[in-house]
This record gives structure tokens, sequence and C-alpha cells, in this order.
């Protein structure tokens, strides 16, 4: 059996014509689907409503009322309603501190002069630690307002870790 995985669709909703469009595409696609002997986990699949003024219209696929969503992970990438980053910037903190929280606790050493809540994280070491907690995200935080390194400068900040 075969899957229609990672299938988006997109449209403007705000006017009644635009929802009537969406929906006769998420028609054809299930029609298309079927004809494929392909299916879409329905369970699965989500409305995430972008922007502010969005009506947040109920959508169908096949004979099934689609969910709606407001953070829906996209290549690994977690991403709001308002496209806001700040979602993936906690989940990447919070996956950095259970990392660093581990090389703490390798340390065999409990003097103080060597504890990694004194002791200040090297740039290189940090920036290991952000690279691959955050290595879907780091070219889309350009730019975006409230998250990425700064994001994770406040975090490890709480620890007393610098970079």
């Amino acid at each position: 059996m075969k899957f229609a995985d990672d299938t988006k669709l997109s449209g403007d909703v705000d006017a009644l014509e635009g929802r009537a469009t969406l929906q006769e595409d998420l028609d054809r696609l299930e029609e298309w689907a079927n004809k494929n002997l392909m299916k879409f986990n329905k369970d699965k699949c989500k409305v995430l409503h972008l922007g502010k003024h969005n009506p947040g219209a109920q959508h169908k696929l096949g004979s099934t009322q689609m969910g709606s969503s407001s953070v829906e992970r996209d290549l690994g990438v977690l991403v709001d309603k308002q496209l806001n980053m700040s979602e993936q910037c906690a989940a990447v903190a919070k996956k950095a501190n259970r990392m660093l929280g581990c090389i703490n606790k390798g340390i065999t050493s409990r003097d103080k002069s060597l504890s990694y809540s004194t002791w200040r994280l090297s740039g290189h070491t940090w920036n290991t630690v952000f690279s691959f907690c955050s290595r879907y995200t780091k070219n889309m935080w350009t730019g975006c307002r409230g998250a990425g390194p700064s994001c994770l400068d406040r975090a490890f900040a709480k620890k007393g870790w610098t970079r």
C-alpha cells in the first residue's frame, strides 16, 4: 500500500469562491489518490489556518472532516498559524538544554571551578550543540523576529551558560 506523504495544498480563502476552489482541489487530490491506488492517512491530515483574519473554514478530504491545528511540523520545522518560529526555537532550546544537561551529568568532578553551571562554554562547544539541535532551521531563522540564536542565548543564560 502506498501513501501520499507530505502533500501540501494552499489557497486564498478570504472569499467564498476561494474556499470552494480549495475544497474542489481537495476533492481532486482524493480522486487522484484513489485512481493511483494510494491513500491519505486522513487522521494525520490537518488544516493550518494562516493569518490573523483567516475565517477558519472547515474542509473535507473525501467524506472525512479535516481537523484544524495551530502548529504543524513541516520538513522538521515547527510552524504556527502566524508563521512564527517561537515554537521551533523553544523546541531547539529544550533539546540543546537536555544535551548540555547530559554533558553536565557526565562530568565526574563536582569542583565548583569545573562545574558547567559556573564554567563558560567555549564558543566551539555551544556552536556544536546549537548546530546539531537546529540543523533544520538555522537558515530559516534569518530575519525572524523573536527566534534564532538570540532565543537560545536567553535559554542558556538561565542556566548560567554563555557562548
